[in-house]
């Protein structure tokens, strides 16, 4: 019986993952259907691209510089010490901690992937970046985006077990089903990342080499590769509701059967200590969403480049940046294993 309800209960993780990894191949045959649209003597071959300034005042670039560092480095301070605090501390060693510590991780390589580009454009005074760099660059950013995705919905079926299944929860989330679902995560954005790969690496030619954002995003390069707007638009809502409307189903499912099944706990307290556990998450997961969304609204009602690459920015350093301190500002366990850990490095 509880095999039977750990297949249940994994089966709804996995197709919302398989769906996923479906959208870009459908992405992929739009793009040649725009490709087939373009008049090819419009479009010149690059070597390279040119990101959006953080600003053309020459006295603000020592400010920007100063705050972008202080961002990334306050961000691969909070959570390289999540992912100690998990490896220094048996007490942490549950699926709950171990998902986190992939998600920080996952937040270390993220916004690595953006902030050392942007911190060297700023000293160089130069907003070039390679073709193949800007790919590489596109490439990574989807894999850990997609990860960070991945790992929010996992939490959240965790969570849901945790909450409606609590008898059964050592068994449903062994060591086996937890690394099984990191590494699905993992594969998952690979295959996602090397198919975005493809679309690109079909164009040969671009309209222009101005990408309106401060670093390479997916969809900054399908506005270069293709002039169709309507298929453009198309293309973005569609991977958009998609990648995003898979996995927010997921999580509101979870916290639909938690909530339900909270609501019958007759203790107000018994209640309080369910939620708070789940408070962190659902933070997390409204920041790294909202945001998210924030730039796809941003796009229709404004005409303004530099205000979506704003809430580009806000998902890509802030978020990664906020996340650890999130999880560990009401955290007792990883408060005291950091204080442990503080007290043995003394």
């Amino acid at each position: 019986m509880a095999q039977l309800k750990e297949f249940v209960l994994s089966f709804e993780y996995l197709v919302s993952l398989l769906i996923n990894f479906l959208c870009p191949i459908l992405f992929f045959f739009f793009f040649k259907r725009c490709l087939s649209k373009i008049k090819l003597k419009n479009l010149t071959s690059v070597s390279e691209f040119h990101l959006l300034a953080l600003s053309e005042d020459p006295d603000r670039q020592p400010v920007l510089f100063g705050l972008l560092l202080s961002m990334y480095l306050v961000g691969m301070l909070g959570n390289l010490l999540i992912i100690l605090a998990f490896s220094s501390d048996s007490r942490l060693h549950t699926p709950m901690y171990f998902f986190l510590s992939n998600l920080s991780l996952a937040d270390i390589c993220f916004i690595s992937t953006t902030v050392p580009k942007m911190l060297m454009n700023i000293q160089t005074h130069s907003r070039a970046i390679s073709y193949v760099g800007c790919l590489t660059q596109m490439s990574i950013f989807i894999i850990f985006g997609c990860m960070d995705d991945m790992l929010l919905t996992v939490m959240a079926y965790d969570r849901f077990v945790a909450i409606c299944h609590p008898l059964q929860y050592s068994v449903i989330m062994n060591p086996c089903l937890c690394g099984f679902l990191v590494l699905v995560s993992v594969l998952f954005s690979l295959l996602e990342s090397q198919l975005h790969n493809l679309i690109v690496l079909h164009f040969a030619y671009f309209k222009d080499v101005e990408i309106s954002n401060f670093f390479c995003e997916a969809s900054q390069v399908l506005n270069l590769s293709c002039s169709d707007t309507f298929t453009k638009n198309a293309i973005m809502y569609f991977v958009g509701a998609i990648s995003g409307f898979l996995p927010l189903s997921g999580i509101f499912y979870s916290y639909y059967k938690i909530v339900s099944s909270v609501l019958r706990i007759p203790s107000s307290s018994g209640k309080y200590k369910a939620f708070s556990t789940c408070g962190s998450h659902l933070a997390v997961v409204c920041l790294f969403y909202g945001t998210a969304v924030g730039v796809y609204l941003a796009s229709t009602v404004s005409q303004s480049p530099r205000k979506i690459a704003v809430f580009s920015l806000m998902y890509a350093v802030v978020v990664p940046m906020l996340n650890p301190f999130i999880y560990s500002l009401r955290n007792r366990d990883i408060n005291n294993a950091l204080w442990r850990l503080h007290s043995r490095t003394v």
